[in-house]
């Protein structure tokens, strides 16, 4: 998983920012990995409930604040 995401955050695209080993990131319901992520992106996530419709909704907050 590590190779196919070039040693970088699914996320972000940058390798894990503080030196940690990127998380391995699945989907709370099916338990199914989804990819590795650094931490930041990994606690954003958490933060967001992993809701689509509470990321887009931030999404379009920061687009429509910019």
């Amino acid at each position: 998983m590590l190779a196919a995401q070039d040693g970088v955050c699914a996320i972000c695209r940058r390798p894990s920012p503080d030196g940690r080993r990127l998380h391995v990131d699945h989907c709370h319901s099916t338990k199914k990995n989804r990819g590795l992520l650094c931490h930041d992106c990994n606690r954003g996530l958490g933060i967001f409930k992993d809701s689509p419709a509470l990321l887009l909704r931030a999404a379009d907050y920061l687009g429509a604040r910019t």
